[in-house]
């Protein structure tokens, strides 16, 4: 069982401890993350087979999945499996139009038109993991919000499984989503692949999606030559609760996301002791029945926590240091809370709302700033994709009601080749 500690009462260790990431970018993480990056550069696609070699076990002749396999696809999925995967993708295309940013313009003065652009990135690179995993979920968050923001050509890379190819019921998804080719690589390799390009795959303008350390290690290695997102996993889920909500359900969270990866972190921090304790005996029980009670019980022993905060201030304060991927309030009344939480990836309101329904496509996004990246960024959403670009236009009209401003300023600042452009324009018009 996950031991109760009162949050006031860690020394400067334990709560550094609490604050940290399982995922973190360990020098060891980066010094093999920057090998396989330059390896993809400088070989390309013999590099990329070499790997799926190594950590696949596969051999693969083509990178590119054929695209006749993404169209029949379908085949092999049932009604059910495809009408809920329609269902999600409509549910996040409805929220994600709702938070384009909007170009606008306007004249300040006669003769002065300022204003901005919003403009998608050309082409976007998306990474889910792959392998083992089927996560055709986490293919519809990547890629909607780059198909609403208008980029026009989305490639998607996901590791192969054990025979080489990549499952049906991912190519569904990326078919419906948006996605225009699929290339079966996953991991640091792939990322590499897409911010430099190969003879297969296409280098990329902005690259974004879910992954393992490796695959943020990577995404920061490259971010001088490309855009990127954010780190995106291992997964971390912060509760946060007044002491009210039901312990099966805070504890049913903090199991369903710790079975995700052993590297998955699940914590509490509550103003009720005996809730904690709660908790902390349904943690155990839960973890038990599910299949995948082993990864499970390794994630919440290596990385869970339960805390007890003297106070919600205290609870607060801590989720704005710790700055989740996902937080839960698990409160009576979760929107003044809410109000005060000024980072984290992806917000649930009371313990009737499972964190799980925002994995499968509710309307928020699902691929979320982890590792602190939530205190400096937001989760993936359209404007993720889109880069804004202001202008100015001026007329001679409009020249003469700013020159005064400009050329006072520029003279302030002794920059004569700024007070000399503007001059000169007002000598031309003058003759």
């Amino acid at each position: 069982m996950i031991p109760v500690r009162r949050l006031s009462q860690l020394d400067p260790a334990a709560r550094k401890a609490a604050l940290g990431r399982p995922g973190a970018l360990t020098a060891e993480v980066m010094k093999a993350v920057d090998t396989i990056v330059s390896d993809v550069r400088d070989h390309g696609d013999s590099a990329l087979r070499a790997y799926a070699k190594k950590f696949y076990k596969v051999k693969l002749d083509a990178l590119q999945v054929p695209p006749s396999e993404m169209e029949t696809a379908e085949r092999n999925l049932t009604q059910q499996e495809q009408g809920a995967l329609r269902s999600a993708l409509e549910n996040l295309l409805r929220f994600h139009k709702q938070g384009v940013t909007r170009s606008f313009e306007y004249a300040p003065v006669k003769g002065i038109l300022v204003g901005r652009r919003f403009v998608p990135y050309a082409s976007a690179g998306l990474h889910v993991p792959g392998g083992g995993s089927l996560l055709p979920s986490s293919v519809l968050m990547a890629a909607v919000p780059a198909v609403v923001a208008g980029v026009k050509e989305i490639i998607l890379c996901t590791a192969p499984g054990p025979d080489g190819t990549v499952a049906p019921v991912v190519l569904f998804a990326a078919r419906i989503a948006g996605v225009h080719r699929v290339f079966r690589t996953g991991g640091a390799p792939a990322i590499a692949a897409m911010a430099y390009g190969t003879a297969s795959i296409p280098r990329v303008e902005i690259i974004a999606g879910p992954g393992d350390r490796f695959v943020n290690g990577a995404k920061r290695a490259v971010a001088g030559d490309v855009t990127v997102d954010f780190a995106s996993g291992p997964t971390e889920l912060l509760v946060i609760s007044d002491g009210t909500a039901d312990p099966r359900r805070i504890a049913s969270d903090m199991v369903a996301q710790s079975e995700h990866d052993v590297s998955a972190s699940a914590r509490l921090v509550t103003t009720n002791a005996a809730q904690a304790e709660a908790v902390a005996r349904e943690l155990s029980d839960q973890a038990r029945k599910l299949p995948r009670a082993d990864t499970i019980q390794k994630a919440l022993t290596k990385h869970g926590m339960l805390l007890i905060a003297d106070d919600m201030a205290s609870a607060i304060a801590f989720v704005n240091e710790y700055g989740p991927g996902y937080l839960v309030i698990a409160c009576e009344r979760p929107l003044p809370v809410l109000d005060q939480v000024r980072h984290a990836g992806s917000v649930f309101l009371g313990d009737m709302t499972p964190v799980a329904v925002g994995d499968y496509g509710v309307g928020p996004n699902a691929v979320v700033p982890t590792l602190g990246d939530a205190r400096r960024t937001s989760g993936l959403s359209a404007s993720t994709f889109l880069k804004s670009v202001p202008f100015t236009f001026v007329t001679k009209d409009g020249l003469g009601s700013v020159a005064p401003m400009s050329s006072a300023l520029a003279r302030l600042e002794s920059l004569e080749g700024h007070l000399a452009s503007i001059e000169l324009r007002q000598a031309r018009h003058g003759h």
